[in-house]
């Protein structure tokens, strides 16, 4: 689940920042820039934000104190530093950081009532997805026993 889902182009004259044609001069040019992505709303009312809110919330921390468990089993327990296992703490990982950068934002987009997500953020999402998901496609050559 990406944030970043619409798309919000604002043009703007050299000078004006939105404001009209109100005091421009006879030398204007169009630019355009990409300043946010608009997002698609869950919910049209409140009652079913907050709802999503609290949902995101439970089923995040959920995961988290799941992952959290395996991790520091694997780590700590000895006998379990076999492949198996160490694949298993991979799978955590990978799972750990898709929850840690999706979901806050679909989770403060939730409770404050916000449709937006800055072209920056959303590159952050795409390149931490990314960077998530092709380590647990191409794992290394080598396991540390």
């Amino acid at each position: 689940m990406l944030a970043c889902f619409g798309l919000h182009v604002e043009f703007y004259p050299p000078g004006t920042e939105g404001d009209g044609l109100h005091g421009q001069s006879e030398e204007m040019s169009n630019s355009s820039s990409i300043s946010h992505f608009l997002l698609l709303p869950l919910a049209d009312t409140r009652q079913l934000q907050l709802l999503h809110f609290c949902l995101f919330l439970g089923i995040s921390l959920a995961a988290l104190l799941g992952n959290g468990l395996i991790i520091s089993a694997v780590a700590c327990g000895h006998h379990l530093h076999t492949p198996m296992f160490f694949f298993l703490l991979n799978l955590a990982l990978t799972d750990l950081g898709s929850i840690l950068t999706t979901v806050p934002k679909a989770m403060h987009n939730s409770l404050w009532d916000t449709r937006n997500i800055s072209y920056a953020g959303c590159a952050a999402q795409l390149f931490f997805l990314f960077l998530l998901y092709h380590r647990r496609a191409c794992p290394p050559d080598h396991h540390v026993l």
